[in-house]
């Protein structure tokens, strides 16, 4: 007779008999759930599976509570299935294999517990290790089947591409610089324009960083601007978007408040700042300053007149100027639009041959002396232009400019934003030419009338409402011509009322004679814009050889993910552009185009299908499905709906300002595209006043009512394409990095690019390739910058492969286009912005921070 067992504790006995039924309760609950959106999904024509599965579950939950074997035979058959299903439907890619199987994984572990075992026992069963013979075994094997299918998952990448770009192709021009001919000649070590030059190709002729050695970069000095989000009457975007000039010794720079300030290069020591006095209570869609731009006087072209501005030591004058003319007060101007002095307190100087020209968010354009922060006084109305002349429907924060103007030998051209589905009568998109020593306005054209270039009278208004240009032009002064992206004309999601200019120039690059502000080609990315397919990006121009001849070429990323090549001389397409067959069926009496325009290098994601949706489990996953099918969706420029319709991609854009970097030598771009899909829902207005879309009443001098389109037939509703727990409902990456050969549109390599560090609730460092708002650069060295992805860090890659060779934390989120430029110490420096994003979420910041080689 064997002796007795000693009796189990309490607390065992309690959770033998508490775990099963708590895990029966919780699979009863996902059961009834699961069940009941599967058949709603079969009813919407959807996925056959959770239907099953939920049955399964509630079958699971009926046998654990009955503290029956069965169960885990059952549960092993339910994880099998959905392994197989998985499978099916996501292959080895690792996150939508999560979202499926991450839950049933979880509970399969806990199922095979000493704590739920022992509690299983059949009719027939003698001892509670039996039923780890029969469905314990089976579920023990199929939890390894599930494991091994993740690991390997884990070590796969499906969406990598795998390749090299090509070496260059292209002769290096005089004194080594890859300097486009007809523009003013930019030192190699030096950053004169938002894309270096007015060729806007964010290209660096510098090669000391280059694949071996960017490992070694370290943090060379860091400056805080002290210009931080969340003052009061901020706009939800206020952004640090700058990319800072690099000129002689100095840097120069914005900030979003609008602050301008000048460095010292070598050290980031500041020498002045200058104030322009913003007007108070503006109702701005966005607030930042993306930068400056640059004249260097009567040597306009050549590398040496450059020099003198911020070389060596401050002046005299500039560094004894007391902190009351260098860092104005934060008095505010008087009422609005009644424009406050230029000088603000500076030292007005009548000779000012060196310029840098500031756009403001009240709507003027300021010159400044780049050496003191002075005003130049000659220009315009001391100093400054007012951007309001001649626009109807003038009111506070309706018309600004966010991105720095162009500059040429002899004008300034400025464009500007006007704010998007607040109204049908807002002020005019129109572009503009001044004089640039005097500010006397030399043409203007305005896509509503736009023949008529010759300077408006004074008692005449521009077209109200016409499509605007908020970013970044380009100018190749040798062809005189200078290259804008234009946008929509406002609702963007509502086109039953445009004329035929709109519809000829909307969502456009439009190439203007620089002499007289006449058309000399336009190119339409997309016809009558749905979507808010705005031209975000500065053109890049860049002579390729083709067909073993040389072709001056215009590169147009979009939001819908095109990388149009076009002939800068004439428009026409050098890759071949098609027409693809669009969706029709707009809310009448509104249309669709029949078809929209396709590059031969294009990012346009695959059409989202049912198995692509996403999230933390398979529950919220299902949701997603059944949101997807709930809204209309035909692909790509479905159009908006009163029930709401999907579009992919969003407007956040594939590309947006941040644009591509082009290596001229090499002929390739360097791109990183970004998928998010949006909802866009129409909303029936009842009157001009009410808020449809926001709700309640509009306080005088709040920020603008976005979305409600007072003036038209529909209000909009525009919200991203998210689980209930937040994530997006499209499974990831998110956000790639890519290489692509500009001569025959060949993408050649693409890797996911950055991690959830920063963006989940949990900070884990999970590379599922991430968003990114902010624009590359590339250098003669191989070596690719970046640093605008939702995790806080700056990155570098090698061109030839896309490999990430190095990166480094940022305090802050880096929207921002990084720039690198030579100290006098001959060391290149990499320059990082980071402030964040309001709109993104990302953390907001102050810093500005250089890295370079030890010394």
């Amino acid at each position: 007779m064997s002796p007795p067992t000693a009796p189990r504790p309490q607390h065992s006995r309690l959770a033998h008999s508490r775990l099963p039924r708590i895990i029966a309760i919780v699979l009863a609950l996902a059961g009834l759930g699961t069940a009941a959106g599967g058949a709603w999904l079969i009813a919407l024509g959807g996925s056959w599976y959770y239907l099953p599965a939920g049955l399964a579950m509630l079958g699971t939950a009926f046998l654990l509570w009955r503290q029956r074997p069965a169960a885990l035979w059952l549960f092993a058959l339910l994880v099998a299935a959905t392994l197989l299903w998985a499978l099916w439907e996501a292959g080895l890619d690792w996150w939508p294999l999560a979202a499926r199987g991450d839950v049933l994984f979880v509970i399969g572990i806990l199922l095979l517990t000493p704590w739920v075992t022992r509690g299983l026992r059949g009719p027939g069963d003698a001892h509670p290790a039996s039923a780890l013979r029969g469905g314990g075994l089976a579920l023990s094997l199929v939890l390894l089947a599930a494991l091994g299918v993740a690991v390997a998952a884990m070590l796969n990448d499906p969406h990598r591409v795998a390749g090299t770009l090509p070496g260059p192709r292209a002769p290096q021009q005089a004194a080594g610089l890859t300097q486009p001919p007809g523009t003013p000649l930019v030192p190699p070590g030096e950053w004169h324009a938002y894309g270096r030059t007015g060729f806007g190709q964010r290209y660096s002729p510098l090669a000391q960083i280059t694949p071996e050695n960017v490992g070694r970069l370290e943090v060379a000095w860091q400056y805080n601007t002290g210009d931080l989000r969340g003052q009061p009457g901020d706009p939800e975007e206020t952004t640090f978007q700058v990319t800072p000039l690099k000129i002689g010794n100095r840097l120069y720079l914005c900030t979003p408040h609008q602050s301008v300030i000048a460095l010292e290069a070598d050290t980031g020591r500041e020498v002045w700042r200058y104030n322009p006095r913003i007007q108070g209570d503006l109702a701005l869609q966005h607030l930042t300053c993306r930068g400056l731009s640059y004249h260097d006087g009567p040597g306009y072209g050549t590398a040496a007149a450059a020099q003198p501005a911020g070389t060596g030591e401050p002046s005299q004058a500039a560094s004894a100027q007391p902190p009351a003319q260098v860092r104005s007060s934060d008095q505010r101007s008087p009422p609005p639009l009644r424009l406050p002095a230029a000088t603000d307190g500076a030292r007005g100087i009548a000779d000012c041959p060196r310029k840098l020209f500031m756009p403001t968010a009240d709507g003027r354009l300021i010159a400044l002396d780049p050496e003191t922060g002075a005003v130049c006084t000659g220009f315009g109305e001391g100093g400054q232009v007012n951007l309001w002349a001649n626009m109807p429907h003038v009111k506070p924060g309706g018309y600004y400019s966010t991105s720095p103007v162009v500059v040429t030998r002899d004008r300034v051209i400025v464009g500007g934003t006007v704010l998007d589905n607040v109204s049908t009568a807002e002020p005019s998109g129109v572009i503009r030419a001044f004089d640039v020593n005097t500010g006397a306005l030399l043409w203007n054209w305005d896509s509503g009338n736009p023949g008529q270039t010759a300077p408006l009278p004074p008692d005449q208004t521009y077209t109200p409402n016409s499509p605007n240009s908020w970013s970044i032009s380009a100018v190749d002064e040798a062809r005189g011509m200078v290259y804008v992206p234009l946008g929509n004309q406002p609702p963007d999601q509502w086109g039953a009322d445009r004329g035929p200019n709109t519809e000829r120039f909307s969502s456009s690059v439009v190439a203007l004679d620089l002499g007289t502000g006449q058309v000399r080609w336009v190119f339409q990315t997309v016809r009558h814009d749905l979507w808010d397919y705005d031209v975000p990006s500065q053109p890049s121009l860049i002579d390729l050889t083709v067909n073993g001849q040389t072709v001056p070429a215009l590169v147009q990323p979009t939001k819908q993910g095109e990388l149009f090549v076009l002939n800068r001389e004439t428009g026409q397409p050098v890759l071949p552009v098609t027409e693809i067959p669009a969706p029709q069926g707009a809310v009448a009496p509104d249309r669709t185009a029949a078809t929209q325009p396709k590059s031969r290098l294009s990012f346009d994601p695959p059409p989202l299908t049912g198995a692509q949706m996403w999230g933390a489990t398979l529950f919220d996953q299902l949701a997603c499905r059944i949101a997807l099918k709930q809204l209309r969706y035909e692909g790509r420029y479905t159009p908006p709906s009163l029930e709401g319709s999907l579009v992919y991609p969003g407007n956040f854009g594939v590309f947006n300002w941040g644009s591509i970097a082009v290596d001229p030598q090499r002929q390739v771009a360097f791109t990183t595209p970004t998928y998010l899909a949006f909802v866009s829902q129409l909303v029936p207005r009842p009157d001009n006043t009410s808020m449809v879309v926001q709700g309640g009443n509009r306080p005088e001098g709040s920020l603008p009512a976005l979305n409600e389109n007072f003036g038209a037939p529909y209000a909009v509703k525009l919200a991203p394409f998210v689980s209930v727990l937040g994530l997006p409902c499209q499974q990831p990456p998110w956000g790639y990095v890519a290489g692509a050969d500009l001569t025959t549109g060949n993408v050649l390599w693409r890797h996911r690019n950055g991690t959830t560090r920063d963006a989940a609730p949990v900070p884990l460092p999970f590379r599922m390739g991430v968003p990114n708002l902010g624009g590359p650069i590339m250098t003669a060295g191989g070596v690719a910058f970046l640093s605008g992805t939702i995790d806080y860090y700056v990155r570098a890659y090698d061109v030839t492969d896309g490999r990430e060779l190095w990166k480094a934390r940022l305090p802050a989120g880096g929207q921002a286009t990084p720039m690198t430029y030579q100290g006098q110490d001959g060391r290149q420096f990499l320059l990082v912005v980071a402030g964040g994003h309001g709109s993104l979420g990302t953390k907001a910041g102050d810093a500005v921070i250089a890295y370079a080689l030890p010394r």
